[in-house]
C-alpha cells in the first residue's frame, strides 16, 4: 500500500499544496536544495515556451541558479493556486529586468523589464513533485496592448526593491 491510498483526499491535496508550496518558498540561491528535495527521482522540468525539459535533479538546480543570476525580480503577484489529488497548477505574474543570459531561448534581450504570466503544473506522486511544467507568457512591462491581466481581488502582491 503507498501513503497515497491511506491517506483522504483532502489529505493528499493538503501535501501536494504543502509539497509545491515549500519548493516556491525555496526557489532562492541559497536554499535551492531544499527546493528541489521536493523533487521525485524521476523529475521531468518543462518550459514549453523555451523548449527546455530537464529530467536529472542536478541539471533543475544548475538551470535554477542560472535563472536566479539574471534577473532583478521587481514584483510578483500570486492570482490563482489550487489542487487535485495529482496536480496543483499556480498562476501568477512575475515582473522582473534581465540582468543576464541565464534564460535559456529568452525571446528578449538583456536590460528588458518583463512581465511574465506564468502557469505552473506540478504533477504530484506520494508527496513528491515528478512534473513540473512551466508555462510562460513573455511581455515587455511597457506592451500595455499584451500586459492586460484580470487581477482578482485579494491576490497576494510582493513587491521588492
Amino acid at each position: 500500500m503507498t501513503s497515497h491510498d491511506a491517506l483522504s483526499r483532502e489529505e493528499i491535496i493538503a501535501r501536494n499544496l504543502a509539497v509545491v508550496e515549500d519548493h516556491f518558498h525555496n526557489e532562492t540561491p541559497e536554499t535551492i536544495d531544499q527546493a528541489i528535495a521536493g523533487y521525485a527521482e524521476n523529475i521531468v522540468w518543462e518550459v514549453p515556451a523555451r523548449g527546455l525539459v530537464l529530467r536529472d535533479k542536478e541539471e533543475v538546480k544548475q538551470e535554477y541558479l542560472r535563472i536566479f543570476g539574471s534577473m532583478q525580480i521587481h514584483k510578483i503577484t500570486n492570482l490563482y493556486r489550487f489542487a487535485t489529488e495529482e496536480w496543483v497548477f499556480d498562476d501568477s505574474i512575475f515582473e522582473w529586468t534581465i540582468t543576464g543570459d541565464g534564460f535559456r531561448n529568452c525571446p528578449f534581450p538583456v536590460g528588458t523589464t518583463v512581465s511574465i504570466r506564468l502557469l505552473h503544473a506540478f504533477q504530484c506522486v506520494d508527496g513528491k513533485i515528478c512534473r513540473e511544467n512551466g508555462y510562460e507568457i513573455w511581455r515587455r512591462i511597457d506592451d500595455t496592448a499584451r500586459v492586460n491581466d484580470d487581477i482578482p481581488e485579494g491576490a497576494h502582491v510582493e513587491v521588492f526593491s
